[in-house]
């Protein structure tokens, strides 16, 4: 399931270190891990206490591009960088996912996004030639199941204010800004395989700098159609938290929403699309636990229930990669040779 670096680009670059490549995933699961569960708390925070500006959230899912010019190297190398082939759907994408959480819950919208799984491994298989193992399969079956669970309790979680038809809204639109991401992150590891400079951590960057920008471009243009900037004053003082807090939640939120992004690529640079997609699906439960904790969501049995699931989900995955890594050193051990007349002249 290892994503094999010389078969991605016709000019190789040097072979990334076993202990530098184990560095980078940590490092990257990490960024993952907290921007998938601060991200969408901050941004049903900023709807929870009176914020109305779809355009808006949106920009904050990837408006905090300038930070990934810190570790970039230069404008002239950000500029030779490839364009990500899904450079188009990230912007459509945030404003869909953005829209639907305005009218659901954290817990049920992240549960709603777990159907992104599915959609990735069908969208890998055909762009990518995504292979499966039996650990795999498992791990997105019992992910799936989790998110189920989850699921048939969803429909008494609608919050105050909203109405059934805004409730089901909220899930046509946060569905289908989970098919669409299931189809950016093939699209993101098909990009480093026709890349036709060599692929290293620092291009991944590069890339996702480009996306991020192209994105904001693309809210920024919503958000003038629908003066969200003429706006942003007059909310910030009529918000429930406070002004401060109101722009507090902004920053965090558009940072926060950075390292998911951050995190995801560099996920799939160093292993690939799958242990992504099953990372994000396993922090369902989490994010249901941290809206409990902060929004004062309900935590039910059915939450519990999704947690064991996914924790087995991911025991399961990590199980059958090493297994393979396992496999994969045997195979690589040369054998001693066995003809003896070899072994004397040895």
């Amino acid at each position: 399931m290892e994503l094999n670096n010389s078969d991605m680009s016709p000019n190789h670059p040097p072979k990334m270190s076993r202990k530098v490549r184990l560095t980078l995933t940590i490092l990257n699961c990490i960024l993952l891990c907290l921007g998938d569960t601060g991200g969408p708390i901050l941004l049903r925070t900023y709807f929870l206490h009176g914020g109305r500006r779809r355009w808006l959230s949106a920009w904050l899912e990837t408006g905090g591009w300038p930070i990934l010019l810190i570790p970039s190297p230069s404008p002239t190398s950000i500029a030779a960088a490839p364009i990500p082939l899904p450079i188009l759907l990230t912007g459509l994408d945030d404003f869909l996912y953005a829209y639907g959480l305005d009218f659901l819950p954290v817990s049920t919208a992240i549960v709603l996004t777990a159907t992104h799984l599915g959609f990735t491994a069908f969208f890998a298989f055909l762009i990518v030639r995504q292979r499966f193992t039996p650990f795999s399969l498992n791990a997105i079956a019992l992910l799936t199941v989790g998110a189920g669970v989850l699921a048939l309790h969803s429909h008494g979680d609608r919050p105050a204010g909203v109405s059934t038809a805004g409730y089901w809204k909220g899930f046509v639109l946060t569905i289908s800004a989970a098919a669409l991401y299931g189809l950016v992150l093939p699209l993101v590891e098909l990009t480093y395989a026709k890349a036709r400079r060599p692929m290293t951590y620092t291009l991944v960057i590069e890339m996702q700098l480009i996306m991020g920008f192209f994105a904001t471009v693309f809210c920024t243009v919503g958000m003038l159609v629908n003066n969200d900037f003429q706006v942003i004053g007059r909310e910030a003082k009529n918000y429930e938290l406070g002004e401060a807090k109101y722009y507090a939640v902004l920053v965090c939120c558009a940072v926060f929403w950075q390292f998911f992004f951050l995190g995801v690529v560099g996920v799939i640079f160093c292993v690939n699309t799958l242990l992504a997609a099953v990372i994000v699906a396993a922090l369902i439960p989490v994010i249901g636990v941290l809206g409990v904790i902060f929004l004062h969501e309900k935590f039910t049995g059915e939450k519990a229930v999704a947690l064991v699931l996914s924790l087995w989900g991911v025991a399961s995955y990590s199980y059958g990669e090493y297994l393979q890594a396992r496999d994969k050193h045997a195979k690589e051990i040369p054998l001693l040779p066995t003809n003896p007349e070899t072994v004397a002249h040895v």
